[in-house]
């Protein structure tokens, strides 16, 4: 099981998911991956650019789940819970 840590970012998105009501949605997707980050369905996609090694998941058909795996510490850093677009 991985540990689980937020960007500021990710920690300023949670208020727009509970109002948008997708805020469950986000912590199934969260707990999810701290058990397996490359676990599928659902399926993930390497992101490229600012983003290279990060991974995005889809909360729903706009907004994305965005997160780091670090192995060697067991750590999951959720970068942004709104979107992969934003950077």
């Amino acid at each position: 099981m991985y540990s689980i840590v937020y960007t500021k970012k990710a920690v300023c998105d949670i208020p727009n998911l509970k109002s948008a009501k997708l805020d469950n949605k986000a912590k199934a997707l969260i707990e999810l991956i701290r058990n397996d980050p490359y676990k599928t369905p659902p399926s993930y996609e390497k992101l490229q650019g600012d983003l290279k090694g990060a991974y995005s998941r889809r909360i729903n058909i706009k907004h994305r789940l965005v997160y780091e795996v670090y192995e060697e510490d067991k750590i999951i850093k959720i970068i942004s819970l709104w979107s992969h677009y934003d950077f």
